[in-house]
C-alpha cells in the first residue's frame, strides 16, 4: 500500500504531467493551455500577444509556455539585432530568473515568466518606434 507522502508524490505528478489537458476559459472560450500557446503565436504582433497572456494568465506554472511563446512573438521584432542589444537583453532575462529562484510556488514561476515576456515586451517597443531597427 502506499504511503500518504507517496500518494501525494503521485497526485502532483499527474497534476503536473496533464496539465496543458486541462480546458481554461480564456478569451471568453474554453481552451487548453495549448490552444491559448498557439492563439499566443498567431497574434500578428507582440502588443496583442502579450494582451492574449494578460487576458489568459493562471498565476501559475502554466504561465511558463504562454510568457515563452509571448517572447518567441516580441523577439521578432528586434532579433537579430546588434551584439550590445542582445547581451542587455539577455542580462535582462536573467535578471527576471533570478529575482524570485529561491521563492516556492507555483506563482513565483508566473511572476517570472511575466517579466520575461515583460522584457522581450519592452525590446519589441523599442525597436518598433525605432523604425524596426534590428530587424
Amino acid at each position: 500500500m502506499l504511503s500518504r507522502s507517496g500518494l501525494a508524490a503521485l497526485a502532483v505528478v499527474l497534476s503536473v504531467a496533464s496539465t496543458s489537458a486541462h480546458a481554461m476559459v480564456c478569451m471568453e472560450k474554453s481552451m487548453t493551455l495549448d490552444e491559448v500557446v498557439d492563439t499566443i503565436g498567431a497574434q500578428k504582433g507582440c502588443e496583442s500577444a502579450m494582451k492574449v497572456f494578460q487576458d489568459c494568465q493562471l498565476t501559475a506554472s502554466g504561465d511558463v509556455q504562454l510568457g515563452a511563446a509571448v517572447e518567441k512573438k516580441c523577439e521578432a521584432d528586434f532579433m537579430p539585432g546588434s551584439m550590445a542589444r542582445k547581451r542587455a537583453y539577455q542580462r535582462e532575462m536573467r535578471a527576471c530568473d533570478r529575482k524570485y529562484r529561491n521563492k516556492s510556488g507555483t506563482m513565483y514561476l508566473s511572476f517570472t515568466a511575466f517579466c520575461r515576456a515583460e522584457v522581450a515586451q519592452r525590446y519589441s517597443q523599442r525597436a518598433l518606434k525605432a523604425g524596426g531597427a534590428g530587424r
